[in-house]
């Protein structure tokens, strides 16, 4: 074999790609869990955190301007990691939602997750230490089969991320179409072609699965969906977008996972975030425990939107995270030999145009004392 045969032959074996129907998935019922929503998740009215005088003095602005934003029909937005979730706070996020306090709420693809496994199974968190050693994180089939099979179908009835997560909740399962309907539908030139291809990859995907279950109504009971942010979001009507990265969900190591299914969905999700963005003038967007989604899908979005022609300046920019103030951003930017400067998502907002602040506080106090005090002006 020459040289150049041989480095082909080589190159060709590095991409081979590892085949997930290898994998062996667990069901949910057998993984221990750290969190059961139904003992963590936050009532604000007799929540008994402490909440210092000076985070209540906060949030009392920030209720102010919420109201005003309200009054005015602008944008309230709201992003956040997904500790927030895990910390028993999307019950009373979806609270907020249906009031009227916010219009729009954000998530990454575990916040995503972990609102989905409580809805379902009432518990989520695992341990990952453990299972990552035993070769089991993330391989529950429960989670890995319904959340992407709800994405594929979302995907084919034009729905975002979110929203194709919450339908599914609210509707207790998922509408499988026929096999002879996506059929008919990928072989029509009248229909888009992202429809026709949305319609290829969902048959693809069922007919990997399960035949059976074409033409079905897939029963998926939630018995916990009264605590789901995602659930009580598509109830409202109130946009909930999820802004995933490829890879960093368990989700991923599904064999039903489906990388087309993921961009048409979170595609649509980022367009509704950035919809959301280009009506902020006048408006608050609060940024909650997210050092990295929240402030690089922002950047890109208000870049966007100002340059269609809209400006935004005139926007209320709180981020509130864990990590001791050490810069006044009133001031500007730091310096580069000063370690705020790394502080990644103050650093972006600072640099919007808009008037940005910090809070300094767990997100369980912040929101119960947000709410607490946006329940004053109901």
């Amino acid at each position: 074999m020459s040289e150049i045969s041989a480095f082909r032959k080589y190159l060709h074996s590095k991409h081979k790609l590892f085949d997930r129907n290898q994998m062996t998935y667990y069901p949910l019922s057998s993984r221990k869990n750290k969190v059961a929503i139904e003992s963590s998740c936050v009532d604000p009215l007799t929540d008994t955190i402490n909440v210092s005088k000076e985070l209540q003095q906060t949030t009392a602005q920030i209720a102010d301007e919420i109201e005003r934003a309200r009054n005015r029909g602008s944008s309230v937005m709201c992003a956040f990691g997904a500790h927030t979730i895990k910390n028993g706070i999307g019950q009373l996020l979806g609270k907020l939602a249906q009031q009227g306090w916010i219009s729009h709420l954000a998530t990454n693809g575990a916040g995503v997750i972990h609102d989905w496994e409580f809805a379902y199974f009432g518990q989520s968190s695992e341990d990952v230490r453990t299972n990552v050693q035993e070769g089991k994180f993330g391989t529950w089939q429960e989670t890995g089969l319904y959340i992407n099979l709800a994405l594929a179908i979302g995907a084919y009835e034009g729905l975002g991320y979110g929203e194709s997560i919450g339908a599914m909740i609210v509707h207790n399962g998922l509408e499988i179409p026929t096999r002879s309907d996506l059929q008919k539908i990928a072989n029509s030139p009248e229909d888009a072609i992202d429809k026709r291809a949305s319609a290829l990859d969902l048959l693809g995907l069922i007919s990997e699965l399960d035949e059976s279950l074409f033409g079905t109504f897939l029963q998926i009971k939630h018995p916990y969906s009264k605590y789901s942010a995602q659930a009580m979001a598509w109830e409202a009507d109130v946009p909930f977008t999820s802004h995933p990265m490829f890879g960093h969900d368990i989700i991923y190591t599904h064999k039903a996972n489906r990388g087309s299914v993921i961009g048409r969905t979170a595609e649509r999700d980022f367009l509704s975030y950035v919809h959301s963005v280009a009506n902020l003038e006048g408006g608050v967007y609060l940024s909650v425990g997210s050092a990295v989604m929240s402030p690089m899908i922002f950047e890109k979005s208000l870049s966007m939107v100002r340059n269609c022609g809209k400006q935004v300046t005139d926007c209320a920019i709180h981020v509130v995270d864990l990590q001791k103030e050490s810069w006044d951003w009133s001031l500007g930017e730091p310096p580069v030999d000063n370690p705020a400067y790394y502080l990644r998502f103050m650093k972006t907002f600072s640099r919007m145009g808009c008037n940005a602040s910090y809070v300094c506080s767990d997100n369980h106090a912040f929101f119960v004392s947000l709410y607490r005090e946006l329940n004053k002006r109901s």
